[in-house]
């Protein structure tokens, strides 16, 4: 009898152990650069939700928030790597090894909602090829999340022309914008964007380049007063998960991501101009001023960045020549 109940006592061990393992069969730690509160944080915590409620708890998502893993720049090499299963990472962060795509950060291409998302649909010729060329680093691209309209930060005024940020020191996050920088005549930082707060407190730049909703999520209302709306580049985030890992996923958890990031990509993308309005809105509440350029200055603007387009057409080839033409005719 005691031999009996010993061995019942084992079994059951057994298959707690067993319950526990398949409880948590698939982790899924994603890092991300802004605060939780921000709407790419809030796009990941509905991703998580479904995931989660979908598998029955087979599947546990982990959102390491406010670069408390990676900075926005260490995420492309830290998935790709295997460091972590996915991340979060500005699209211009690829520009190393995928040139293309800083497409989205040719000036004034996609101004407006219409061109942005014929670029971004999938399959499109602008998004397509970026989407494979991912691959080859160690990354499968989960879904897009858009972040909207480049703006230009400043204390004093706004940046209504070229003139006003001659001789200027601006933060960019991305090797274009400092090509549009230099040819407005300013001085372009890469400045990573859970920096940026400390950049316009210190004085470290003058100008900062970022999207409306990070001034609402970073508060950047207590270091800038003034917000130019140039809208002068589409700015796009991926969330990204190692391949190695993606494939070793069972085929029924790689559906239930994969249908969850369908959902957050059409969710974050629809709620984009209400987003961005609710920024702007919170903006100006907080005291800064929103100043939105004549046509004669965009026209002073267009005119003065049309090398930053010869610039990306020599990095690319004919490869680029093929998207922008694309972009060109939406």
């Amino acid at each position: 009898m005691k031999t009996l109940v010993t061995g019942l006592a084992s079994a059951a061990l057994l298959m707690a152990g067993s319950l526990a393992v398949q409880a948590s069969e698939t982790t899924m730690r994603i890092s991300l650069q802004l605060p939780l509160k921000s709407h790419l944080g809030q796009n990941l915590l509905a991703f998580k939700e479904e995931v989660e409620a979908t598998s029955n708890g087979d599947i546990s998502v982990e959102i390491y928030d406010s670069a408390q893993l990676y900075k926005d720049k260490e995420v492309p090499q830290a998935v790709g790597s295997g460091a972590i299963e996915a991340g979060v990472a500005s699209l211009t962060r690829y520009v190393g090894d995928i040139p293309m795509v800083d497409i989205f950060y040719q000036p004034f291409l996609f101004d407006t909602e219409e061109k942005v998302r014929k670029a971004v649909a999938p399959g499109s010729p602008v998004r397509g090829p970026i989407d494979e060329a991912v691959k080859e680093t160690g990354s499968t691209i989960l879904w897009w999340q858009a972040y909207g309209g480049a703006v230009m930060l400043s204390n004093g005024g706004p940046i209504a022309t070229p003139a006003d940020m001659e001789g200027k020191k601006v933060r960019v996050f991305g090797k274009t914008l400092g090509d549009f920088t230099e040819a407005a005549g300013g001085a372009p930082t890469i400045i990573s964007g859970s920096e940026q707060y400390l950049a316009y407190q210190r004085g470290t730049v003058d100008i900062g380049m970022t999207g409306v909703s990070g001034v609402q999520s970073r508060s950047l209302w207590e270091v800038m007063d003034t917000i130019t709306v140039t809208n002068h580049a589409d700015i796009e985030f991926v969330v990204v998960t190692n391949t190695d890992w993606w494939n070793g996923l069972p085929a029924e958890h790689r559906e239930i991501i994969s249908a969850a990031a369908v959902n957050a990509e059409n969710a974050v993308r629809d709620e984009m101009a209400s987003i961005e309005a609710s920024a702007y809105a919170m903006a100006e509440e907080n005291g800064m001023a929103i100043y939105t350029p004549t046509e004669e200055e965009l026209a002073a603007w267009k005119q003065a960045s049309q090398p930053v387009y010869e610039i990306f057409l020599g990095k690319t080839g004919d490869a680029g020549k093929a998207m922008l033409d694309a972009a060109q005719q939406f």
